[in-house]
């Protein structure tokens, strides 16, 4: 096993390895950009580098500093965390020449997966269902046209090299087919440095449904049930849970079935997800697959009880998976839902600032994967992620209420964020129903406005102020502020047995 891991990341995400690696006796080692020197994830680590400036391309994005400080930190393997370089097939090459581990999968099926029409053909091949679509290099727009008109309006323009919701447009008539395609490949080659697309039949009221892949350099390749993921905004996700209300056991068995031989069509190592898009008829489609750890991966862990991010270090190490197919079993139903640093009644424009007091909800079936706490920045040069809350309970509607009661203990001061926008997808009765499709937020909740919080923002950080200098007067004189008629302050105070 690795003594010391340096995570290639930031953030919630990098809270998250550090903790699975001092769970499992791993010096962790993080890095930072100028903006990150005091975040969250530096304070926990072990030790941490610094790697640059704040713009990921010369910090986080440079993958020749980001191995030279694994070297020099004396580590033997690195983990990417997810975004960034989690699927950059040079960078794992790199690490792998330097002398390092990758804890991810080989760089040849990062690359087999990373092009998404190189994938749909190796997924035809493997007999996983794609959905109807048309792809070929160096096409013109009226082989476009044709094509389109054969698959049938609306068709989606996708970016080849894409992944975050970046590069895709939904067509709805011919006319504006020409224009899309060429917006699809401005943005492609701004984000990936490819400009090649391809054109994919659009399910309307369709669902976004992802199988957790584990796979091992013995030949053990399993799924780790779906996650549904059909809660979403400009194709990224807001809130995912497991079960799914919509799938049937046989299907969930066949989409399952489908992810393994997915995988092992690139001879997968590691973890990955599978993803789907499921119509009305439950009838699913092999979307793309994602070479690294997911966002909503806790919830997995809170319904399988199979902690993934260890499961990623031990099959890097070169240990078997301790399970097979069916030892595995879904207990409970899991919610997760992202806070984001974020105005969702704005266009869900990103907030930043100055993060003046949070107060994290506990309790039994709760959990929160942070990565912004009292006194941190959110900056412009990164994601707004601030913290997943995670619930389980025994069914879908305790899990609903209990998420509910955790976002209304959840305390955020300084900065905008999305907590009253979840709180009302959770209360909406299509979600209570089951019964979201990706549509959800655009239908139902495009024209969201909060409501009228119980308190002034200035009341709650005047609140949050004055509790941040009392437990800085309380450092410096062993007494808190103002609170000379605290009996346990005194010496001659008494306690109760």
């Amino acid at each position: 096993m690795f003594k010391r891991i340096l995570i290639a990341n930031r953030g919630e995400i990098a809270v998250r390895i550090a903790r699975a690696c001092h769970e499992m006796g791993i010096e962790a080692v993080t890095v930072f950009s100028e903006a990150d020197t005091d975040s969250l994830h530096v304070r926990l680590a072990d030790r941490s580098v610094f790697i640059g400036p704040a713009a990921p391309a010369e910090s986080y994005l440079d993958g020749a500093r980001l191995i030279e400080a694994a070297l020099a930190a004396g580590c033997e393997a690195i983990h990417p965390g997810y975004g960034f370089l989690s699927e950059a097939p040079d960078f794992a090459e790199a690490v792998q020449a330097a002398g390092l581990v990758f804890i991810g999968p080989l760089a040849e099926a990062i690359r087999a997966m990373g092009v998404k029409t190189e994938a749909r053909t190796l997924m035809q091949s493997a007999g996983v269902p794609v959905v109807p679509g048309y792809q070929a290099a160096g096409a013109d727009a009226s082989a476009y046209l044709a094509a389109a008109s054969a698959i049938g309006y609306p068709v989606m323009v996708k970016a080849a090299g894409g992944g975050g919701g970046k590069g895709i447009r939904v067509v709805t008539q011919p006319e504006d087919l020409p224009e899309a395609l060429e917006a699809s490949r401005r943005e492609a080659l701004h984000a990936f440095g490819d400009d090649s697309v391809y054109l994919e039949k659009y399910l309307s009221n369709a669902r976004h449904i992802e199988i957790q892949v584990l796979a091992d350099s013995q030949g053990n390749t399993v799924h780790l049930f779906e996650r549904e993921c059909s809660v979403q905004r400009r194709h990224q996700k807001i809130i995912e849970e497991t079960p799914s209300p919509f799938l049937t056991p046989e299907i969930r068995a066949q989409m399952g079935a489908a992810a393994v031989a997915a995988a092992r069509a690139v001879n997968y190592t590691n973890a990955g997800t599978v993803e789907f898009i499921v119509d009305q008829d439950r009838n699913f489609y092999f979307l793309e697959m994602n070479t690294r750890l997911q966002v909503e991966h806790p919830i997995t862990e809170l319904v399988t009880g199979v902690d993934i991010v260890k499961q990623q270090i031990r099959v890097a190490a070169g240990e078997a998976l301790p399970f097979q197919q069916q030892e595995l079993t879904q207990r409970g139903h899991a919610i997760e839902c992202r806070v984001y640093a974020e105005d969702p009644a704005n266009g869900f424009l990103p907030a930043t600032g100055p993060v003046l007091r949070t107060v994290e909800p506990a309790g039994p079936g709760v959990r929160v994967d942070a990565g912004v706490v009292s006194g941190d920045q959110v900056t412009i040069h990164y994601d707004p992620l601030i913290a997943k809350v995670v619930v389980l309970a025994e069914n879908r509607i305790e899990a609903i209420r209990r998420m509910e009661w955790a976002l209304a203990q959840y305390v955020i001061l300084g900065v905008t964020t999305n907590l009253p926008f979840l709180r009302d997808v959770l209360k909406h009765p299509l979600f209570r129903a089951g019964e979201v499709t990706t549509h959800f937020v655009d239908d139902t909740m495009e024209a969201w406005q909060a409501s009228p919080p119980p308190l002034p923002d200035e009341a709650l950080i005047a609140a949050a102020v004055s509790e941040l200098l009392t437990v800085e007067s309380t450092r410096e004189t062993g007494q808190p502020l103002g609170d000379r008629f605290n009996p346990w302050g005194r010496s001659d105070s008494f306690r109760l047995g």
